[in-house]
């Protein structure tokens, strides 16, 4: 084998894609700095869910008492006693027993008609608009991106499950970790020895070669040194028994992502932020049965992980932020199920929430083109997030928004 240079290195590895990439951190990496430099004991954890595909939130939180929801989707409607009632108007899908047992305790907050002005109902541009919080015009970056930018830099500060960033974690100047759920295999024997050869410091290196060379480095200074915290249990849920949804067509994995997340929260990583998704929500077809099942599945991992939390010391400092990218329509198709719509709910869930619902519910006689009215913008949400979770200034990352919801408890 030829001796490798790090110009070839780089050359053949493609230095920009390297450098520009978000890092690619070991289950190890993330262990160690733990160990070294845990996450104080109170501060606040953000965990974000994303439900790919757009979720059906009239089959989630169901006004049950309307004739013109049953009217819309005969086929897919769901009766009073298949549901769990929140209220005298709203319930739950009947396969959210998890969540609905959060609500009981008061740490559950359903922000009604969530969405953003002229809905936009590609499934690829909807999502960047929600992940970049930028509706009125493109950015190249994600609202918690961009929030990693005023932080001071730090490759564990924002993480995603996963082997691919999502765009939410893409600042302007640097971008969240990944954290592939198959862990990372480093090189060894003579690579492994040219690969940490060209990792070393070098006065000649241009910033773009620094950059990669210190990815590399990394990678082979944190990836060996705590497998014994690793080989720990995860912790275990104290008042629920283990559930596993279904996959109707996505990522079934929600509960290992987070099953991975509450090991490492529970160890100390020096994590705010966590990203995990779930997949399958693009339900044109035979939706009554795929979503219910994704919804339990949703609904059973997020109990999991908060009973899980309640065994640890972290319980008070987690937030849940459940999200999709739009809803559904309100008449439901011929092949019943429901195509490409505007607003829905979203879930943010933890003790340091005060319980309860936010924003107006939509109405089902005044639609929009079909659709229901967007009575709440993402953007109050995202702007209570920044500034109760993450404690920093909104404006940073939203510019001169000025919105907020009133979800977050005094602690």
């Amino acid at each position: 084998m030829d001796t490798l240079s790090r110009r070839n290195f780089l050359k053949l590895s493609g230095a920009a894609a390297v450098a520009a990439a978000a890092p690619m951190l070991t289950m190890e990496a993330i262990a160690q700095a733990a160990t070294m430099r845990p996450l104080p004991l109170g501060t606040p954890i953000l965990i974000v869910v994303t439900l790919y595909g757009g979720n059906d939130g009239l089959n989630t939180v169901v006004p049950y008492k309307d004739p013109i929801y049953y009217q819309s989707r005969p086929d897919i409607s769901y009766s009073q006693t298949d549901l769990l009632p929140l209220d005298s108007e709203l319930a739950l899908n009947g396969s959210m027993t998890g969540i609905k047992s959060l609500w009981d305790q008061n740490k559950v907050a359903i922000c009604r008609g969530v969405g953003y002005p002229d809905p936009d109902l590609s499934h690829f541009t909807s999502m960047a608009i929600w992940q970049s919080a930028s509706p009125d015009h493109h950015v190249n970056s994600g609202w918690l991106g961009r929030w990693l930018d005023t932080q001071a830099r730090d490759p564990m500060l924002a993480i995603s499950l996963g082997s691919v960033l999502p765009p939410l974690l893409a600042g302007k100047t640097v971008a969240g970790s990944a954290l592939p759920l198959g862990g990372i295999v480093v090189p060894t024997g003579s690579l492994a020895v040219d690969c940490q050869r060209i990792s070393a410091t070098s006065r000649q290196d241009s910033k773009l070669m620094a950059s990669a060379a210190t990815s590399l480095r990394n990678l082979f200074d944190l990836s060996s040194t705590i497998t014994p915290i690793l080989k720990e249990p995860i912790p275990q849920p104290l008042d629920l028994p283990t559930a596993n949804g279904g996959v109707a067509g996505g990522n079934s994995d929600l509960q290992q992502q987070l099953d991975v997340v509450a090991k490492l929260v529970a160890a100390g990583s020096p994590t705010r932020v966590w990203s995990v998704s779930l997949g399958g929500f693009d339900t044109h077809a035979n939706e009554k049965g795929a979503q219910s099942i994704l919804l339990g599945n949703v609904s059973s991992s997020v109990a999991r992980f908060m009973s899980q939390m309640r065994a640890t010391n972290r319980e008070k400092d987690v937030v849940i932020l459940v999200y999709s990218e739009f809803g559904r329509r309100v008449k439901a198709n011929a092949s019943q199920g429901t195509d490409h719509g505007t607003s829905g709910p979203v879930f943010v869930i933890g003790d340091r929430i005060k319980g309860g619902f936010y924003g107006d519910q939509p109405s089902l006689k005044n639609l929009i083109g079909g659709d229901q009215a967007v009575t709440t913008d993402f953007r109050d949400i995202y702007a209570s997030l920044l500034e109760g979770v993450l404690t920093s200034p909104s404006d940073a990352v939203l510019g001169n928004w000025a919105g907020k919801t009133d979800f977050l408890a005094k602690v």
